[in-house]
């Protein structure tokens, strides 16, 4: 989004009345519910207004459309994300990336699902995408890498920004493309056969 477009829909943002607290929260969760159950081409914001008891009126003086919507829904978390730190990789990738939130978390796959055709059609909404969503998670996984580096686990040479991304790469690979579900044991394996191989000092 170019500064300009940026700034004008920040100070459309600002003109529009907020919906706060709860009832924000209720329209996010209405949001990621129908996302979760008939992705990001069949939501409709009157769809949303309909399972969140709201006017689409309401949805429409708040956000200006349904990207707007989505990605403030999947950006609204209510506690901030932090990496594992257990001082062991191993054990800190495991627990990143498996059970909740992580890449064995049925939900989040199917968000993920449910927005791909609009991250390869709405470059702002892919841009979005990146930065409120993708962004926070690959941080959390630079972040574990760091520490094992700075623990003398891994090799000195390593990319950590390219090494992050390889666990959910080759595991969305494994759902999207293989047909394969994303489970613990799938993690453990590419953990252990691909990642520490590749990255622990010799």
């Amino acid at each position: 989004m170019s500064p300009t477009r940026a700034a004008r829909a920040a100070a459309e943002a600002q003109s529009r009345p907020r919906v706060e607290g709860e009832r924000e929260q209720e329209i996010f969760d209405a949001t990621i519910d129908i996302l979760a159950e008939l992705g990001y081409d069949r939501l409709t914001m009157d769809a949303v207004a309909g399972r969140a008891k709201a006017s689409k009126a309401t949805l429409y003086r708040r956000w200006n459309g349904k990207a707007q919507l989505v990605i403030e829904a999947l950006t609204s978390t209510k506690e901030p994300m932090t990496a594992p730190d257990t001082g062991d990789l191993r054990e800190d990738l495991l627990g990143a990336f498996c059970g909740m939130g992580g890449l064995t978390d049925q939900r989040q796959i199917a968000i993920f699902g449910s927005v791909v055709t609009a991250i390869s059609r709405d470059a702002e909404f892919a841009e979005a995408f990146r930065r409120g969503v993708v962004g926070p998670k690959k941080a959390i996984a630079t972040e574990m890498f760091r520490r094992a580096q700075e623990r003398g686990e891994l090799r000195d040479d390593l990319d950590l920004e390219l090494i992050s991304s390889a666990l959910p790469g080759i595991v969305l690979h494994h759902t999207f493309l293989l047909g394969e579900p994303p489970t613990n044991e799938l993690i453990a394996k590419v953990v252990d056969q691909l990642i520490l191989p590749a990255v622990i000092r010799g």
